[in-house]
């Protein structure tokens, strides 16, 4: 038996419980992880209070898809992995097939990667997800290179700073936005290039300004909405504004149409895109392991909480006042 966060139905924060679970042993491809840190992610408030893009097939229901531990079993057929090596497992499949918000998870082999070395649990569970997606989106996708300008919307999140990071590495200048001043300081010693703060400054005028009329040859947002039309007014021609996220929950326009621009690239992306690509995961832990191990990448942990205060971490996932990642640790 295992604790496991589950809830029953769709509600806020206080609907998760704590109950005990029986594991199993992993099947054909799979892995039994001994969970020792969990990354929350906003798709797990999504799903818990039924808005993410998939809701639960049934209840009660488990959830997670992020985490850092140890193998403890590996399943047939199954390469690569010993039990007692450390790992991470990143969101490459659904929460309804392997949640891992629990003392012990089962989960695909393909969606685990061993940790680098030094790296311990909290920021084994706070690496991956926002590293991936990032340069799973600017660099495997959008082709970022040296020179560019690339606008960081949510920069505060932890893909944002991942964002920050990612495009310091190629040589590419990174401008953050932000709603209020009260996180601008810390996105200039994350490393932000500039900070635009969107309660004062129109964003594609300021982009204008810092760039020499040019504007930013890609847009990052995962807030969507009709926010998305003053974005695009700050894309250079010819440039991308790429969508990861939805956090307006409010109906998106395709700005060309209504502000003229002639070039404009627009497409969605999402982690999956490269998790559930064998050779894209592959380039995509080479380039984040390397950061790693070179210093340029540095995990952005705000705060930890234990398994018994997961009601705790949703609520304060959804207050939205964290700069970087919310993680969760399990005592055994």
């Amino acid at each position: 038996m295992a604790r496991t966060v589950r809830f029953h139905e769709h509600g806020g924060p206080e609907v998760l419980r704590l109950e005990d679970v029986e594991v199993g042993s992993p099947g054909p491809g799979e892995l039994l992880i001994r969970v020792d840190a969990i990354g929350i992610n906003r798709a797990e408030v999504l799903f818990r209070s039924g808005t993410y893009i998939e809701t639960p097939r049934q209840f009660p229901a488990g959830l997670g898809a992020e985490a850092a531990g140890v193998v403890e079993a590996v399943g047939a057929g199954v390469t690569g992995f010993e039990p007692g090596e450390p790992v991470s497992v990143v969101p490459a499949f659904s929460m309804n097939d392997h949640p891992v918000y629990a003392e012990r998870a089962i989960v695909p082999a393909a969606a685990v990667l061993h940790r680098p070395a030094g790296l311990g649990a909290v920021e084994g569970a706070a690496v991956w997800m926002p590293y991936v997606t990032a340069y799973g989106a600017l660099v495997e996708v959008g082709g970022l290179r040296a020179g560019d300008t690339v606008v960081l919307t949510a920069a505060s999140s932890s893909v944002g700073l991942a964002a920050i990071q990612i495009a310091r590495r190629v040589g590419a200048v990174p401008i953050a936005t932000t709603r209020s001043r009260a996180k601008r300081d810390a996105l200039l010693k994350a490393g932000a290039a500039e900070v635009i703060v969107t309660d004062e400054e129109v964003v594609s005028e300021r982009v204008a300004a810092l760039t020499s009329g040019r504007g930013a040859e890609f847009v990052f947002d995962a807030v969507a909405g009709p926010g998305v039309a003053d974005l695009a007014k700050a894309v250079a021609p010819g440039g991308t504004l790429l969508l990861y996220g939805w956090l307006s929950g409010e109906p998106t326009p395709y700005p060309a149409f209504e502000i003229g621009m002639p070039a404009l690239n627009m497409r969605s992306y999402t982690l999956h895109e490269t998790t559930r690509d064998p050779e894209r995961l592959r380039r995509a832990e080479a380039f984040v392991a390397s950061g790693l191990r070179s210093g340029a990448f540095t995990p952005v942990v705000d705060r930890v909480l234990g398994l018994d205060e997961i009601a705790e971490a949703h609520r304060y996932m959804e207050a939205g006042t964290q700069v970087g990642k919310i993680v969760v640790t399990v005592d055994h």
